[in-house]
């Protein structure tokens, strides 16, 4: 590894997000994700939980499917498979995180309403049946992007780079990526397995 490039991915890795992390909830097109994990990678996302408990799983990204679409994002993250809904959503509890899903009802709360500088896990649904009540119940809430057109939805990887940046504003603005975090138990491992230590 070239100095330039390890000074790069060090750089990279102190700008990672560790309290921010993204569940996809049998989301049935995996270009979809292919999509977001671009837009994770972009805004410092390090962590993602795919979850498909009542579709069959994706084969894992870099087995078989390498989806141009994400430009090879899979490659620098750390994706967690699920197919149990309990399990995924008591191994993200059990790491401080609150869980708030996309969900259009009478409950939901405004994106721009969010304190994004708190760990937080986003959950995105299903393309056409949305989040499950399953996992709606389980969460600490839910919340809309604000539409002022007549057709109140937004593709899967437009939500969630809308979201993202929401949360990217919040933090960079907080001073969040300026952190030292290479204390964490997380950054030790990534950098590991980048190559950096």
């Amino acid at each position: 590894m070239t100095p330039e490039r390890k000074e790069k991915l060090q750089r990279v890795l102190s700008n990672r997000q560790f309290d921010l992390t993204v569940i996809f909830e049998n989301v049935q097109d995996p270009h979809n994700i292919a999509a977001v994990l671009r837009t994770c990678e972009s805004a410092g996302i390090q962590e993602v939980h795919i979850l498909n408990h009542t579709i069959a799983p994706h084969p894992k990204f870099g087995d078989s499917l390498g989806f141009r679409s994400s430009s090879s994002a899979w490659k620098w993250l750390t994706l967690h498979y699920h197919d149990n809904l309990q399990a995924c959503v008591s191994q993200v509890r059990a790491e401080g995180f609150k869980l708030m899903a996309t969900a259009l009802n009478e409950k939901a709360v405004d994106l721009y309403s969010i304190d994004f500088t708190e760990p937080l896990a986003l959950v995105f649904g299903n393309e056409k049946k949305g989040v499950s009540p399953e996992m709606l119940a389980l969460c600490d809430g839910n919340f809309l992007i604000p539409q002022m057109g007549i057709i109140q939805s937004l593709n899967i990887s437009v939500a969630c780079a809308i979201c993202l940046y929401e949360a990217f504003r919040q933090k960079y603005t907080k001073g969040h990526y300026e952190r030292n975090n290479s204390k964490n138990p997380k950054y030790r491992d990534v950098a590991n397995q980048w190559g950096l230590e």
